[in-house]
């Protein structure tokens, strides 16, 4: 079983594919330039990268770009999407909301939608690429990662006062 893990920024998307028993990185890759002319996507573990060219209109895509190199009969690693039981996803901005990891259902995929003005160049490719995987990999748990959980931790004497 493995656990597909996704950083979906403005104009790419980042990804790891951990097999869950050994916890160790079996795949990895980047779709660069998505929404752009000249897109592709790279994709390969510890110096064999392969590059492909591939026309990216949006985060869906770059998903399912991803899912298509990983089952590919020679250059995947994976038989099944049904492999991946988990998806973790890299949100930037969660507002008050959550400060930690978060199993995503509707409700956090709403309040997400609400910190768009926060981020707005982040949360909807977040957002984009979270729907994907609900559609690509129907069963495998989605959990959100906030990166604005780290700063709820802070004690108020660390965030309201200047000093080292």
């Amino acid at each position: 079983m493995y656990i597909l893990v996704i950083n979906a920024g403005s104009s790419s998307l980042k990804y790891q594919l951990v097999d869950e028993a050994t916890q160790t990185v079996v795949s990895k890759g980047l779709c660069e330039r998505v929404g752009s002319d000249g897109s592709f996507h790279k994709h390969g573990l510890d110096g064999d990268e392969h590059v492909i060219a591939v026309h990216l209109k949006d985060h869906h895509d770059a998903v399912g770009a991803v899912l298509e190199t990983l089952l590919d009969s020679q250059r995947g690693v994976i038989k099944s999407a049904d492999e991946i039981v988990a998806v973790g996803h890299r949100v930037v901005h969660g507002g008050e909301y959550f400060n930690e990891s978060t199993v995503i259902n509707d409700e956090v995929i709403a309040r997400v939608r609400e910190c768009i003005p926060l981020a707005p160049l982040h949360n909807p490719p977040s957002l984009m690429g979270i729907e994907a995987c609900a559609e690509l990999i129907p069963d495998a748990l989605q959990v959100a990662v906030f990166d604005t959980a780290f700063h709820q931790t802070l004690p108020p004497k660390a965030y309201l006062y200047p000093l080292p």
